[in-house]
């Protein structure tokens, strides 16, 4: 009987620790930048980053990571878009290409980037 209390408690612990591997992941997106990008006032060079952000929301800290080293990290803002959308899409402005927005194809999220001088 005992045999059996312990092979269910560790089952939910196992459980539960595969739930908490699947919360962590929610709040990163991996993302191609095909072009350079000026945000917060670093230039981000093609390439593939990890995209991690810190709050619940709406207001965040996103942090970009390249090779498993931090690029920079800047303010933002989490958003849900209205359609979801097929794939990633960057936005940036005419000005110095900066990055403005970043829908995910995943999910109807998006992460909007603060401008300086707004």
């Amino acid at each position: 009987m005992k045999h059996l209390r312990y092979l269910a408690l560790l089952s939910i612990f196992a459980m539960l620790s595969s739930l908490s591997v699947f919360a962590r992941n929610k709040n990163q997106q991996s993302v191609d930048i095909p072009d350079t990008v000026q945000v917060g006032g670093t230039q981000l060079k093609p390439g593939n980053y990890k995209m991690e952000w810190q709050g619940t929301g709406p207001d965040v800290q996103v942090t970009f990571l390249r090779d498993g080293k931090t690029v920079v990290t800047v303010p933002a803002t989490l958003k849900t878009n209205d359609d979801q959308v097929t794939q990633d899409d960057i936005v940036t402005g005419s000005e110095n290409n900066t990055l403005q927005e970043i829908d995910f194809r995943r999910g109807k999220e998006a992460v909007v980037f603060q401008q300086s001088g707004m």
